[in-house]
């Protein structure tokens, strides 16, 4: 009996036609998935192969249940040819955004909607067994129920902050305990296939791909949360580096203070910029004794964090507003020094201290204005992100479909 796509797809033994023919049919369903329905004719001229052998293999996934015949259009003469495109549920792909405090978890199709989504799912990420068997366990409970069958979910996509090896699937930041790379252990845990990304090029690629970007080729994002991140769009590309490090923006020596970094350095961006900065500067005043509304919710100020302090600063709270203006403008510093180095047309501010939304951008631009070269920043836009909190999903959701369809 003749395999499927699907087992294809998952075979370690597919040798000679069979494997042409794998890559024939990623290549029909890249060109569905990217430009839309097509004919056999714009198949073969995309393809440049013969009309028996694109009939022959559209024929194997409509059996498969990946394409269908949408029926005839209209033509200028002759027979009116037939329109074939994805079905658009026949797979799909789980993104698993994972956050401080929280995951964000998504089921995508092939055509990029998201079916399903469970965000701000209680969870601690902490670099021990337990909260890894504590993320696996949230994983494996959205799966369980999710309005799909489990045979149909072709990988998962699992953002985390710091050192990711996407190729090798090991995460020198967290859960970095065996020899075995994490995607292999998670996946042992939950039977699907895993892939990494580094959450802030995760939600880069989210924002890139149906956020605020439209015509723009060269983007920097910049992941605002309790660390700073980036993910850069080079001439329309994500950008890696050579090992896939790219984008520690936040511990770039910007700073002569002796503020020990979690990277172990001092003196980084984010000693002066971030989401931990902000709360550190946050409880120092308090101590000093300036006042705050938190200080009638909150009994002790070990217990503030990053998000009470983003909440009262959109509820006036004025030394929140303050401190999030003064991170602000070192975060815009450091910004300019990217435009100065990268020239790109658009910069997008997303992650959890964006939403602070006027706040922290007027700041950031303002440090920009002072920081960079008049004719260098003249052409770069500076916009919020549209995804918000799901851009790291939508992110995770895509790159998995790309990764295992190879469509990129």
């Amino acid at each position: 009996m003749a395999k499927t796509f699907f087992e294809e797809l998952n075979s370690e033994n597919i040798t000679g036609v069979a494997y042409k023919n794998i890559n024939l049919k990623k290549t029909l369903i890249s060109y569905f998935a990217n430009i839309g329905n097509a004919t056999i004719a714009d198949l073969c001229k995309e393809l440049n192969l013969s009309a028996p052998k694109v009939t022959s293999l559209i024929t194997d996934l409509i059996q498969d249940g990946m394409v269908q015949d949408n029926g005839k259009i209209d033509s200028s003469g002759g027979r009116k040819p037939n329109l074939y495109g994805l079905i658009a549920d026949s797979v799909l792909f789980i993104g698993v955004d994972v956050k401080k405090n929280h995951i964000n978890i998504g089921l995508s199709d092939l055509h990029k909607n998201i079916i399903k989504i469970s965000e701000k799912l209680p969870y601690r990420l902490d670099n021990n067994k337990e909260s890894l068997e504590n993320l696996c366990q949230l994983i494996n409970e959205f799966i369980r129920d999710s309005p799909v069958p489990k045979e149909k979910i072709l990988g998962i996509g699992i953002n985390l902050s710091g050192r990711i090896n996407r190729n090798s699937g090991y995460s020198y930041s967290f859960f970095y305990f065996e020899e075995e790379p994490l995607a292999k252990i998670i996946e042992s845990k939950v039977g699907i296939r895993v892939f990494l990304e580094n959450d802030s090029r995760a939600m880069a690629f989210g924002e890139f791909s149906s956020g605020i970007v439209k015509e723009e080729k060269d983007v920097l994002f910049l992941n605002l949360d309790y660390g700073i991140g980036l993910g850069i769009l080079v001439d329309g590309q994500l950008y890696y580096g050579k090992s896939g490090y790219s984008g520690e923006f936040g511990h770039i020596p910007m700073f002569d203070n002796e503020i020990l970094c979690h990277c172990g350095k001092k003196g980084c961006l984010e000693t002066e910029a971030s989401g931990w900065a902000l709360t550190r500067m946050f409880k120092e005043k308090l101590k000093d004794g300036s006042s705050s509304s938190l200080t009638s919710e909150k009994k002790d100020i070990g217990d503030i964090g990053m998000d009470d302090i983003i909440f009262a600063a959109n509820h006036d709270d004025v030394l929140a507003i303050e401190l999030i203006e003064q991170i602000g403008g070192n975060i815009g510093r450091g910004i300019a020094v990217l435009i100065n180095i990268f020239n790109p047309q658009l910069v997008i501010l997303g992650g959890s201290l964006a939403t602070t939304e006027e706040y922290i951008r007027l700041p950031i631009k303002s440090a920009i204005n002072k920081y960079s070269l008049n004719l260098v920043n003249n052409d770069t836009q500076l916009k919020m992100s549209k995804l918000g909190e799901n851009a790291g999903i939508i992110g995770a959701c895509l790159l998995v479909r790309n990764k295992v369809l190879s469509l990129a």
